[in-house]
């Protein structure tokens, strides 16, 4: 099994964009926390967190499987 190029490429623009879009949905997030009710901030920060952990382990396993060619 040879590892895959064009994966390769997604996998390094993608680490590269990952901290931009935490950095801005982290400013989104603090400037309109204050505006919203209760259960909207919990879900909100929530969603955020969840989908911040799934992508930083989604980039790590894929440069793991790729590289590894596993």
């Amino acid at each position: 099994v040879l590892s895959s190029l064009p994966l390769q490429v997604m996998l390094y623009f993608n680490v590269c964009y990952f901290p931009v879009w935490c950095l801005a949905e982290g400013i989104m997030l603090h400037l309109k926390y204050q505006l919203l009710p209760w259960h909207y901030q919990f879900l909100l920060v929530t969603a955020f967190l969840i989908l911040s952990l799934a992508e930083g382990s989604r980039l790590y396993l894929g440069y793991l499987g790729n590289l590894q060619e596993k």
